[in-house]
This record gives C-alpha cells, sequence and structure tokens, in this order.
C-alpha cells in the first residue's frame, strides 16, 4: 500500500456520535477504531462523543448545523 503525503481532508473529518445510540451499545458502530486509523494516517479528526443521544432524528437535528457549517468551510477550502 502506497502512503499518502498528506491526509485527504488536511482540515479535518467532523464526527458526531451518540453515547445512547443501540448500534453503539451493541459494537456494530466502532468510533474508536476509526479514530485510531485516522490518527495512524494523520488525517485530523473531530469526533465528539453526545451524552443522551441515540441515532434517531433528534441527534441529527441538533447537530446538524454544526455539519453544514463544517462543510461549507471545507468547501471554501
Amino acid at each position: 500500500m502506497l502512503a499518502q503525503k498528506q491526509a485527504p481532508y488536511p482540515n479535518g473529518i467532523l464526527v458526531d456520535q451518540g453515547m445512547a445510540d443501540k448500534f453503539l451499545m451493541e459494537k456494530q458502530l466502532l468510533p474508536e477504531a476509526f479514530e485510531a486509523a485516522c490518527a495512524q494516517v494523520g488525517q485530523p479528526l473531530m469526533l465528539r462523543m453526545q451524552p443522551g443521544y441515540d441515532h434517531g432524528y433528534y441527534f441529527i437535528q441538533t447537530f446538524l448545523e454544526d455539519h453544514l457549517k463544517h462543510h461549507a468551510t471545507q468547501l471554501a477550502a
């Protein structure tokens, strides 16, 4: 495998994960594995573990604006 000279998303990846998500509890989602993989290749990552949120509508509604702003910043860079 060829090594990358820089992270594919040098300005970072934003991930929000609800800590009450049943898929997290069942070990189907593995944000810590994604975090480790990003660290291994030097990919900046902002992983925000959100207490009290699951995988539903209110979780998405609560953090959607942050993600839209993040992507707008990425596109402008």
